[in-house]
């Protein structure tokens, strides 16, 4: 599949975004609008104004629909969900060619709100990968004690955990260790 590099920074700022959720133990992510401007700074959502608690309600309502699509159980209702926010979003896709990125495509309406801007290009990235056939590379991180989201972009579609180097890691060298006690005796 081929993914073209707003689709994936798109595909970087949903997952980041389904990260900063409480659970497992971790706090919100999105306590304050300083800590929504520090996610746009670093997924690098361009065209972001100032940030007030407005936009980071809207934001957390955007997680949440990110969320419905990762957790639908059918491409249907994933579908629904994406056509819902790409409509409320008021999608306007236009070609852009801005900080030394070549000729792309940007879904959010030119001042559009930082929700409705990841909404837009968020929910159009979410719908390619449902529209190629590939919803099932959205997954959750397979470790007992994580639940992160990722898309799994390995050929043969065999992810199984959001990091090989903490997840995948700590459940191999655990299970290592279970085995050589078991063999110990």
């Amino acid at each position: 599949m081929l993914i073209t590099h707003d689709t994936r920074c798109a595909l970087d700022a949903v997952v980041g975004l389904l990260n900063t959720a409480e659970g497992n133990g971790r706090p919100d992510g999105l306590a304050d609008a300083t800590a929504l401007r520090a996610f746009v700074d670093a997924h690098g959502v361009s065209d972001v104004g100032q940030l007030d608690t407005g936009d980071l309600t809207a934001v957390r309502q955007v997680r949440e629909r990110f969320e419905a699509v990762f957790a639908a159980e059918r491409t249907g209702d994933a579908a629904l969900v994406i056509n819902e926010l790409v409509a409320a979003a008021g999608t306007t896709p236009r070609l852009t060619d801005h900080d030394g990125f070549d000729w792309h495509v940007h879904y959010f309406a030119p001042g559009a709100s930082v929700a409705d801007h990841l909404a837009a290009d968020g929910g159009m990235a979410l719908a390619f990968f449902v529209v190629a056939g590939e919803r099932e590379r959205l997954r959750r991180c397979e470790a007992p004690d994580c639940a992160n989201a990722f898309v799994d972009l390995s050929r043969n579609r065999s992810r199984r955990y959001c990091s090989g180097r903490t997840c995948g890691n700590r459940l191999h060298v655990a299970a290592y260790r279970a085995r050589r006690r078991e063999a110990a005796g």
